[in-house]
């Protein structure tokens, strides 16, 4: 049985991830209005940078890979 996701795929889906949570990181941020969310605004801009960080990790996977081919 093949995993059914390609590394592109995985990187794709981080890279659309990472921006999503970024934006909503900003747009909650006190900066920008009043805002009456529940959410921890410090574990949602960890969780972008993090997600964010994975995809730049992928990318070097893929440029590394091109490198050595």
């Amino acid at each position: 049985m093949q995993f059914p996701l390609t590394f592109n795929d995985i990187s794709l889906w981080l890279a659309i991830t990472a921006i999503i949570l970024l934006i909503t990181a900003e747009l909650i941020s006190p900066h920008y209005g009043q805002a009456n969310l529940l959410i921890d605004k410090r574990k949602l801009r960890t969780t972008a940078l993090i997600v964010g960080l994975l995809f730049m990790f992928t990318v070097v996977i893929r440029i590394y890979g091109i490198i050595t081919s």
